[in-house]
């Protein structure tokens, strides 16, 4: 009977270690995939930046400055595209839009992450960032 009992507490003690193991390489991949995320904000942020400095000349010259600086979707996918270009990030996706004042970005990209293949089956991680931001203002 001692023999037993002993031998019985091995597959617990298995399935701890499981489990924890499983923990810690959950908690790489979620700091993995939150970098990725911040990583993409960041490069989304400076587009969206570099889009709202970018002013319609042809605007400017033949209407004059108002309240701010006035914004073309031309000129910020524009913007976008030099700022995007000049960076080391690639992505899959994404769009500027402008309301004559303000821009918003998305931008999206496929990344791998550590051990995805055990939590997403091989599939690479969608990531999505929107930034915007304003054109300078007089004041």
């Amino acid at each position: 009977m001692g023999v037993r009992e002993r031998g019985s507490a091995l597959p617990f003690v298995l399935l701890c270690w499981l489990v924890a193991a499983t923990m810690a390489l959950g908690a790489v991949a979620a700091s993995d995939a939150f970098l990725e995320q911040q990583d993409l904000q960041a490069v989304c942020d400076g587009a969206a930046l570099a889009a709202a400095n970018r002013t319609d000349e042809g605007r400017v010259y033949a209407a004059g400055v108002g309240a701010s600086l006035p914004l073309t979707t031309e000129t910020a996918r524009a913007a976008v595209a030099d700022h995007l270009a000049d960076g080391a990030t690639a992505l899959d996706a994404w769009s500027a839009e402008t309301d004559g004042a303000e821009v918003t970005v998305r931008c999206s990209r496929s990344v791998e992450i550590a051990f995805g293949w055990l939590f997403l089956g091989g599939r690479p991680l969608e990531v999505d960032a929107v930034a915007g931001a304003r054109a300078p203002t007089l004041g």
